[in-house]
This record gives C-alpha cells, sequence and structure tokens, in this order.
C-alpha cells in the first residue's frame, strides 16, 4: 500500500477520501484554489498545497500544477474523487508518466466510455441491453431528422462527449428536434471540444437506477447491488436509495448480470457506475461512469463497506476487505443531497454560514464539505453535504430522513432542506412508484 495520496478535487468528496486514507495511516495531501482556502478539507489534511486562483482552469483543472504539488509533496498516489478531472484520461496518464498511481481505471477505459457513442456500441456487443439509437456520430440535423424517423419520438439528445446530466434534452416533434439538436450541438462544442451528437429513444416514464461495479486486482468484476437515482431535477440527481424500490429480485438479477458483463467487456479495475433506464420491467444501458459516484455511501450504508479503501486496496493490488461471493446488502439507505439553492426553483444561493448543526444518531451519516463560518461561493457546483440514513426497512429509513432534515440546521447560504421535507411527505416518493418525472409532477401548479 500506498504511503501518502494526493486528492486532486475538493469539499465534501475531498474530505471523505482523506477521511479513509487518515484511518489506514495514509498520508492525504489536498490541493485548493484560494477560495477554498478555509474548507475543512484543507484544514484536516496532512498537508496542502495552493493550486491557484478561484476558477477550475487555474485550480483543480489545472493538470500540471497538481502533478507538481504531488511531486513536492512525495505523493506516491492521486485520487480524482468526482468531477472536474476525474473523467479525464489524459490526466490519468499523466499520473501514470509521473511513476504515480492512479487510483482509478485504466485511461484507455475512460476514453472509450467516455464517448456515448462508443460506450453504447461497445455494450451491444457485450450483450447488454441498449435501447434504439444511432451507433455512429450525428453532426448535422438533418441527419437527425432521418435518424428519428427509425427510432421513434420522444429522443433523448446527447453531447457524445458529455457526463452528469449536461449536455442533454428531449425533443417531442420535428420543430423541438431541429431547435434542440442545434442548441445540445452548440454547447457540446462550447463545453467538451467535440460537437458529436447521440439520439437515443426517449422513455418518459423510467426510473434511473445504477449498479456499482468493482474491478478487482486479480480480474474479476463485482457487482454490489443498484441504486435508485430517479429524484431529479433539470437531469441532476437530489436523492439516491438503495435498493430500488422499483426493482424486482428478477430484474435485479439480470441488471447485476449486465453490469458484470459491462465491466468485463472493458478490463475494467476500480470502482465505476453502469447506469440503466427502467421502463416497463425491463431496463437499457444509458452511461459509464468510470469514477466514484456522488450516491455511493448508499451502496456503502447497505453493503457495510468502504469504497474508497477497496478503491485504494485495487489500484494497489491487494485484494479487498470483502469476499464477493458471500458479501449481501442489509437494511435500506437514502441519500440526500444537501445544496445551497433554493427549494422552489433549485437555483444557487451561495453565502456565508452563520449556523451549521448536523444531525446525529443511530443510522445518520453525514459528508459534508463545509462548516460554520465558511463561505460557499459561485465558483464551484452548489453541493454543501449528503444527508445519508440506513435502517432496517425503507419505511424506517424515511422515518429516520425526516428526523435529520428536521435537525439539520442550515443559516446563511439557502438551502434545499425545506424540498426534502416535502419529498419524505409526498405519497408517489414514499409509495416508491416514483420515476425520473417525479419533480416536474411536485412542481406542476395545482389545477382547481
Amino acid at each position: 500500500m500506498f504511503e501518502t495520496v494526493l486528492v486532486a478535487n475538493r469539499g465534501e468528496i475531498a474530505r471523505r477520501i482523506l477521511r479513509t486514507a487518515r484511518s489506514l495511516g495514509i498520508r492525504g495531501v489536498a490541493v485548493h484554489s484560494d477560495a477554498d482556502a478555509t474548507l475543512p478539507f484543507v484544514t484536516e489534511a496532512d498537508t496542502a498545497v495552493l493550486l491557484g486562483g478561484a476558477s477550475p482552469a487555474e485550480s483543480y483543472r489545472n493538470i500540471d500544477r497538481i502533478l507538481a504539488a504531488a511531486k513536492d509533496t512525495g505523493a506516491q498516489a492521486v485520487h480524482p474523487g468526482y468531477g472536474f478531472l476525474s473523467e479525464n484520461a489524459e490526466f490519468a496518464r499523466a499520473v501514470q508518466d509521473a511513476g504515480l498511481i492512479w487510483i482509478g481505471p485504466d485511461p484507455e477505459v475512460i476514453d472509450l466510455m467516455g464517448d456515448k457513442i462508443n460506450a453504447r456500441n461497445r455494450m451491444a456487443q457485450a450483450g447488454v441491453p441498449v435501447g434504439a439509437g444511432t451507433p455512429d456520430p450525428v453532426h448535422e440535423v438533418t441527419a437527425a431528422v432521418d435518424a428519428v424517423a427509425h427510432i421513434g419520438y420522444p429522443v433523448m439528445i446527447k453531447a457524445a462527449a458529455g457526463g452528469g446530466g449536461m449536455g442533454m434534452a428531449v425533443a417531442r416533434d420535428e420543430g423541438e428536434l431541429r431547435k434542440q439538436f442545434e442548441a445540445i450541438r452548440g454547447f457540446a462544442e462550447r463545453t467538451f471540444g467535440d460537437p458529436s451528437i447521440l439520439l437515443e429513444r426517449f422513455f418518459p416514464d423510467a426510473r434511473h437506477v445504477e449498479v456499482q461495479i468493482l474491478g478487482l486486482a486479480d480480474g474479476r468484476v463485482v457487482a454490489l447491488g443498484e441504486r435508485d437515482c430517479s429524484v431529479q431535477r433539470r437531469n441532476q440527481k437530489v436523492a439516491e436509495e438503495s435498493p430500488s424500490p422499483g426493482v424486482d429480485e428478477a430484474l435485479r438479477r439480470r441488471m447485476l448480470d449486465a453490469a458484470v458483463r459491462a465491466g468485463e467487456a472493458v478490463g475494467y479495475r476500480g470502482a465505476g457506475t453502469v447506469e440503466c433506464l427502467v421502463s416497463g420491467g425491463d431496463f437499457v444501458f444509458l452511461e459509464m461512469n468510470t469514477r466514484l459516484q456522488v450516491e455511493h455511501p448508499v451502496t456503502e450504508a447497505v453493503f457495510g463497506i468502504d469504497l474508497v479503501e477497496e478503491q485504494f486496496r485495487i489500484a494497489a493490488g491487494e485484494p479487498v476487505t470483502f469476499d464477493p461471493e458471500t458479501l449481501t446488502p442489509q437494511g435500506h439507505a437514502l441519500e440526500l443531497r444537501i445544496n445551497a439553492e433554493d427549494s422552489k426553483r433549485f437555483l444557487p444561493g451561495p453565502g456565508t454560514i452563520a449556523q451549521w448543526r448536523e444531525p446525529v444518531g443511530d443510522g445518520i451519516r453525514v459528508d459534508a464539505g463545509y462548516t460554520q463560518d465558511n463561505k460557499v461561493t459561485p465558483f464551484y457546483d452548489s453541493l454543501m453535504a449528503k444527508l445519508i440514513v440506513h435502517a432496517p426497512s425503507r419505511e424506517e429509513a424515511l422515518a429516520r430522513a425526516r428526523e435529520a432534515v428536521r435537525d439539520f440546521a442550515i443559516q446563511g447560504p439557502k438551502s434545499n432542506l425545506e424540498f426534502f421535507t416535502e419529498l419524505l411527505n409526498d405519497a408517489e416518493f414514499t409509495s416508491g412508484t416514483y420515476d425520473t418525472g417525479l419533480i416536474a409532477r411536485m412542481r406542476r401548479p395545482a389545477t382547481r
């Protein structure tokens, strides 16, 4: 096992990775922007290095400065967290070329799965179910119109190089297709440097369900259950749970088997996620995320393992802490993303935290990137903390989550705690029958 790890990220995920490193006796190095100098992940690290200004280009996306920090601090491994450079194959190669351990899959796998079209085609070859869509990039709107004649409406327009819910739109007729195609193509070129578009049949009443996989050091791929990520606003996840209340045991087995095939097809190593759409008792492949997910704690809760520790072990060539043949899930877990945003329109609301009180108790975990007197700035995403609850049953987990939300106090920046009070008492959500349209229905004006 390496002795020093540099965490190339910020906020709650950097703090969370550093916590595991500390528990294993591994020295943790934080890198940070000047805007984040007083946040807990910086002050709690064994060593912290200032990268530059507040913009990600000056700091968390600056490969040269991150590698220089690794060299200067004697780091032997780099963990990218999620977001920023976590799915950047160039960064992964640069880390390896510098003689460091990259805590993630091979750069070639990141490249392959980062292109949604290549990923979709490889999964189809591996026998993983895929929906109707385009096997090649679409560059012109006329070609898109022709393709949809075979795919059918409604159709999802995706940036082939996109990720994290960015660069996506739904078209329900040709007029919408022409308008949204040009908008997404322009966004993709500006944001990802690649205007390629993928078209896929859109399932309006689908659930978004993902499977956690681990590619072990010995070459095996194992699946650690599924997570339901259907509570979304603007294609961005807000709450997750495991197991999914919309997946029965037969469907679960098929999804887990398909996820293992997906990992085996690309020689996956480390932690990754196979995302799917579930509709009408069946599922199709959506994409593979070649990194740790924001929502990984719900899997940790139900399986009783530390996924970051397993990442460390796999990257170091060591066996994992559990027996894949006997590990079984226990109970039910929920994760709520506590964001600095209002609860109605979900618009960011940064500010200085005047009060921060986290809930405590059995089955309650808070992964926080901030604490009292810290400033939530507008330079990064609005996530302040993740509230995770675990209980023997879904009903008990919901009750525990309601109490935890009630006990969570944040003053200063806006927060979406009020929304979670509403969600946890919503009849559709509590019944478990919800899909990705839940929040839109919750926000629909009442009719007389």
